[in-house]
């Protein structure tokens, strides 16, 4: 009798598992399951990489896989697996993507191939931390569903296409630890909504053009390039910023003149430039700042009191100010009356 149980239960087990395995390949769309593989297969180390990715499983169930629940279409693609190689021009048959992060691959080189730009269903296009090279192409404008785009931690070189101000939906564009040259677009100035734009460590240099003054960044991080000139544009009261960096460039502009985001503004680093002018006592209206640093400036005048900050239980101490030409006050040496 406990044999016959024991079998029963087998029977059973077996049934359920590959009636699983069978119920789950007719999921994977076909072709999508094809794409996938030969992606797997273009790389080096095939072996060695995303080994649950076998047919007689549901391609829906791969590491890093997602697919529609609606229409069972791979609509996501994660990986972060040493890929060793280039991307391969068969994600373009992935035409349904919503998803595309390939991050933290130190082996994946070679320029972002056209392929990229015939992914019209993203929303989500990662590719940082890799060894991309090339310039950063100008059809991923092609992405007009695209709200995300992170390049960043790459070997990325060239200008910044000016196209890339055209994606109507975008919110955040990365382009850091790179070696972009030149400036940034005037068009970056039609930017719509609340956007963040990272362009810090690269090669960019110049002036910044006025136009950005309409967009509304955020998040606005263009540290350790080679701008000159003012960076006002980016200070005015009536924006929602709450990151501003442009530290370690060659700014000049009069500091006195800038207008601040009080309800919004958490970190302020205007450091290593040759800023001139004084704080505007109206800086410590900003309730949230959290971090300030306006170093290794030409700043001069009495540093404001009277901070309202409403998550700092002490004022900003005197590595906040240490370089400038004349600035005085607490916490720095008194001003001379």
């Amino acid at each position: 009798m406990r044999l016959l149980l024991l079998l029963f239960f087998f029977f059973f087990f077996f049934f359920f598992l590959f009636s699983g395995f069978s119920s789950g390949a007719k999921r994977c769309h076909p072709s999508d399951r094809t794409a996938l593989l030969k992606f797997k297969y273009s790389f080096a180390n095939p072996d060695q990489i995303l080994q649950t990715w076998i047919p007689a499983f549901d391609c829906c169930d791969w590491y890093g896989v997602e697919c529609n629940e609606t229409t069972n279409r791979v609509d996501s693609l994660v990986s972060t697996v040493q890929l060793n190689g280039t991307i391969p021009d068969v994600i373009a048959d992935l035409k349904y993507l919503r998803t595309l992060r390939l991050r933290k691959n130190p082996f994946l080189v070679g320029e972002i191939p056209p392929a990229i730009g015939k992914l019209g269903n993203l929303v989500s296009l990662e590719l940082n931390w890799n060894s991309l090279t090339g310039s950063v192409p100008a059809f991923l404008a092609n992405l007009k569903k695209l709200w995300f785009l992170d390049l960043s931690f790459n070997k990325l070189s060239g200008t910044i296409p000016a196209s890339l101000s055209t994606f109507p939906e975008i919110i955040g564009i990365d382009l850091s630890r790179n070696q972009l040259t030149g400036s940034i677009p005037e068009s970056f100035g039609n930017l719509k909504g609340n956007i963040y734009l990272v362009l810090s460590h690269n090669k960019l240099s110049g002036e910044i053009p006025a136009s950005l003054g309409n967009a509304n960044f955020v998040r606005i991080m263009i540290s350790r390039n080679n701008f000159t000139g003012s960076a006002l544009m980016f200070f005015k009261a009536s924006k929602t910023s709450d990151t501003i960096d442009i530290s370690r460039n060659n700014f000049a502009f009069n500091f006195s003149e800038a207008s601040f985001m009080a309800d919004t503004l958490v970190d302020l680093d205007i450091s290593h430039n040759k800023i001139w002018g004084g704080i505007p006592s109206r800086i410590t209206d900003c309730v949230v700042l959290q971090n300030l640093n306006v170093s290794y400036n030409r700043l001069c005048g009495e540093i404001p009191s009277g901070w309202k900050l409403k998550y700092r239980s002490q004022p900003f101490d005197n590595t906040s100010y240490l370089h400038n030409r004349c600035l005085c006050g607490s916490p720095l040496q008194p001003c001379k009356r």
